[in-house]
């Protein structure tokens, strides 16, 4: 393939993403890091009108890593996700299911 066929597939790969898979590969990496067995870490997005809901299904014995004491680690998880939410333009609710 030529450079500019590339470059061209590359930007249509990067225009079609919608801007709460940004917000899912960062809650993705960040969850990936916590838990002991990243094999059973999966994201579902669901794109709404009000925004995106994000929900993180991990192993039972992984689910207290990523809430932490008194939902700290969460709470911190939640407003990075609202913070990059806000600069690609869509608000973001991630929920955790163990």
């Amino acid at each position: 393939m030529t450079d500019e066929m590339t470059e061209t597939i590359e930007d249509v790969a990067v225009s079609s993403e919608m801007p709460s898979d940004k917000v899912a590969d960062l809650v993705e990496y960040i969850v990936c890091g916590l838990v002991s067995d990243d094999e059973a870490v999966s994201l579902d997005v669901t794109d709404g009108p009000e925004g995106a809901l994000i929900e993180v299904s991990c192993a039972e014995q992984d689910a207290g890593r990523i809430i932490g004491r008194r939902g700290r680690t969460i709470k911190a998880i939640r407003t990075l996700a609202r913070a990059l939410g806000s600069r690609v333009g869509t608000s973001v609710e991630v929920e955790v299911l163990g």
